[in-house]
């Protein structure tokens, strides 16, 4: 489903070139979960970034179900995201002024899926949140906006699913409750799971884990 071919990737600093990944290679089957561990600076975010295609590496090539990202512009890329990637952020990314049900609605109206309404509140029921279908952000604890995020990536029914340290913020009481509703509906979906974190135990509950050091990605 997923796969990384000899990724380079450096960026310019002070007129200094940094070098973030090294010949990094991946390789994901459908349905499978992934997890990436390292450091706080080690490249984890870019590396998620350029896997889902809103970035292009220096070098090397990523493919997404036999497509080539690396070979397309910015609105192929954008289209396949469409198609094929949902996100969960460490930050939730949560409309403020989208009740909860709207934030899971809009990415599906943006997607012309029939009957959004619905959808939304089956996913919240999923995440237990039924009961704060109407309420905002603002409202909800940091726990409950991460589920809501994780119903609105779910509700997509995206192939791929990008969580970058979905549970970062969270104290561990919540975020263990926050994981339990990711992979319950990640095994109910059988959606492809790449996970970057820090978190060994979290790290643990995925089939393979990486470790990402000084740019180069190695299996654990």
């Amino acid at each position: 489903m997923l796969k990384a071919i000899d990724l380079h990737h450096t960026v310019q600093s002070n007129e200094q070139k940094l070098t973030i990944l090294q010949g990094v290679n991946l390789s994901v089957d459908k349905g499978e979960s992934l997890a990436i561990l390292g450091t706080s600076g080690s490249g984890k975010s870019t590396l998620l970034g350029l896997l889902a295609g809103l970035d292009q590496a220096s070098s090397g090539q990523v493919l997404i179900d036999d497509q080539n990202l690396s070979t397309m512009d910015e609105e192929q890329r954008a289209f396949m995201r469409q198609q094929y990637v949902a996100f969960v952020f460490q930050n939730f990314q949560l409309l403020p002024y989208f009740t909860a049900i709207e934030n899971i609605c809009l990415p599906l109206e943006l997607k012309n899926i029939p009957n959004p309404q619905a959808i939304a509140l089956q996913y919240l029921r999923n995440v237990g949140l039924q009961d704060r279908a109407k309420h905002y952000p603002n409202q909800l604890s940091g726990g409950e906006q991460q589920r809501v995020a994780i119903a609105r990536a779910f509700a997509c029914q995206a192939p791929i699913l990008f969580a970058d340290e979905p549970t970062g913020n969270l104290d561990s009481g919540t975020g263990k409750k926050v994981a339990d509703c990711l992979f319950e509906l990640n095994q109910e979906q059988h959606a492809t799971l790449i996970l970057v974190t820090h978190d060994q135990s979290l790290a643990h509950r995925c089939d393979r884990q990486y470790q990402l050091t000084d740019g180069r990605l190695e299996s654990l």
